[in-house]
């Protein structure tokens, strides 16, 4: 599969502050995000939204700190 441009931003941070990330998948884009991220706070869990560039569709993710686990905002 192809990469893809997504722009990602973490939820309690506004979109304008977003980052492109080229990546296969949403999920991979969210990963990719979080990995360069430095959360400097207390909390194990972090919620990024990703939006598809090309087509503007936007899915949210919940990314365990701790274990990588990543689920769908709900």
């Amino acid at each position: 599969m192809s990469d893809r441009k997504f722009s990602v931003h973490a939820r309690h941070i506004d979109s304008h502050h977003a980052r492109l990330v080229s990546e296969s998948s949403f999920v991979a884009a969210a990963i990719a995000y979080v990995e360069d991220l430095e959360t400097g706070g207390d909390s194990s869990e972090i919620s990024v939204i990703v939006r598809d560039v090309a087509s503007g569709h936007e899915q949210c993710f919940r990314i365990d700190l701790d274990t990588g686990e990543v689920n769908g905002c709900g």
